[in-house]
């Protein structure tokens, strides 16, 4: 998927700046940044991003120590809610509500929700190096989707790569071998239903803005979080009240850094980076939870984001090939 920039100020210049914001003002520093090229901005971007989620990671399993993970999933979505909301109406104002696919905006947020759901109970249950390893089956689901239900073509390089990465959950998971938690498959859940969400996204009439999209998933999210976090409530304390609020800031925070990232670079160029995730949370549950994973889950890590990287690599090269063929021709080989 490549990210269009129509509006891309000339090399090493920045829209809105000029030589005249920086030097005489003691801004010197500044510079670098804005000369910096789009994949290293976009990068800069996605890296934050990974950081950001990682951190809210950390803070779910702090909170997971008193409160249930339903119920955790319920401060996340309100704290998007409470910040999305004011956001959109200022953006757009009610015109924000429009909507002509209310089927899908409710689909996509039962899916969202769901993946949260699983995401915060694998993160309460497992090292957060391993629950976050076995998220990046993302790509994997996705290629299943789009040949079963929006009737894709996928050929036999993909396929290949697909079951190869399958083989890596399984290096990790290692069912029969004593080690094997069934909150891994939890975690391989949350996976199944990021891609759904996605899929569903992708699907999403052109009508539809990115405000609009965002406003529903914040608002029908927390609805459906509501039930389940009603039946497990426990009256938090105020050490949770105050963790709850930062990791739904962080957590937003995060997912306002990835968009930036994919909006300013290439997504082919930073989509790699989102692997950073796993150094994050192996430093984070190391010195915060004591917690080291096993050389497998990294072995099976591995073997997951080889398979997926070269997914992302023939997409690409499915999605240019017209571009740089002049006349109509034959899929690329798969």
């Amino acid at each position: 998927m490549k990210t269009s920039h129509p509006s891309a100020a000339p090399t090493g210049e920045r829209p809105g700046y000029s030589e005249s914001h920086s030097g005489s003002n003691g801004l010197s520093w500044w510079r670098p940044w804005r000369s910096a090229s789009p994949t290293i901005m976009g990068g800069f971007w996605v890296l934050v991003s990974c950081a950001g989620f990682s951190v809210m990671g950390s803070l779910v399993k702090l909170l997971s120590e008193s409160l249930d993970s339903f119920q955790i999933v319920f401060f996340r979505c309100l704290a998007g809610l409470l910040i999305m909301v004011p956001w959109a109406l200022r953006s757009g104002g009610f015109a924000s509500l429009r909507t002509a696919a209310m089927p899908m905006h409710l689909a996509r947020a039962l899916a969202g929700f769901a993946a949260m759901s699983c995401g915060f109970y694998a993160i309460s249950h497992l090292p957060l190096a391993t629950a976050t390893a076995i998220t990046f089956t993302k790509p994997l689901f996705l290629v299943l989707i789009a040949a079963l239900f929006l009737g894709e073509t996928v050929r036999w390089r993909r396929w290949t790569a697909t079951l190869a990465g399958f083989a890596g959950v399984l290096i990790i998971l290692r069912p029969g071998a004593g080690q094997f938690d069934p909150a891994m498959l939890v975690a391989l859940g949350q996976a199944l239903f990021i891609a759904t969400a996605l899929a569903l996204i992708k699907g999403m009439p052109k009508s539809e803005t990115n405000t609009t999209v965002l406003l529903y998933f914040a608002m029908l999210s927390t609805l459906f979080s509501v039930g389940p976090a009603m039946v497990v409530w426990q009256a938090p304390s105020l050490s949770d009240i105050g963790i709850a609020a930062v990791m739904g800031l962080i957590g937003v925070g995060a997912q306002a850094a990835l968009v930036q990232g994919y909006r300013v670079g290439e997504a082919s160029a930073v989509a790699p980076l989102d692997y950073s995730r796993l150094l994050f949370a192996t430093l984070l549950g190391l010195f915060i939870f004591a917690e080291m994973p096993d050389i497998w889950t990294f072995v099976g890590a591995g073997v997951i984001v080889a398979s997926t990287v070269y997914i992302a690599h023939r997409e690409s090269r499915l999605e240019t090939a017209p571009a740089r063929t002049p006349q109509p021709a034959l899929p690329a080989p798969d």
